[in-house]
């Protein structure tokens, strides 16, 4: 296949996946058109933004992602990092602090 082409197919399907059309792509056809996952990357002080623009305490913030407050002290001090669906969920928060609204109901 000429790049070009491979290129215009990578490009389309990237452009379907960021539509949120239902898909479904195996990692090696992924992998074949060039389109990766990239993993989450968040400091310590994005952490605490995301909590504070959702003006949350450290520990209310911690049951609300059903996580430890020692762990949210510790991600927002830079000792340790979240992990796995824990990343994704805080980038979503960082895009929407109103995500989890509905979990704070009276």
């Amino acid at each position: 296949m000429r790049n070009s082409i491979k290129d215009a197919i990578s490009e389309t399907v990237q452009d379907i996946i960021n539509t949120g059309a239902k898909v479904s792509f195996t990692q090696k056809e992924l992998d074949s058109l060039g389109i990766t996952i990239p993993d989450v990357q968040l400091t310590g002080e994005q952490i605490q933004n995301i909590r504070k623009n959702m003006s949350l305490s450290q520990s209310v913030f911690a049951k609300l992602l059903n996580v430890s407050a020692s762990s949210v002290r510790q991600w927002e001090q830079g000792k340790r990092k979240p992990s796995g669906s824990t990343k994704v969920l805080l980038e979503l928060l960082e895009k929407s602090p109103h995500l989890l609204d509905y979990r704070l109901s009276a």
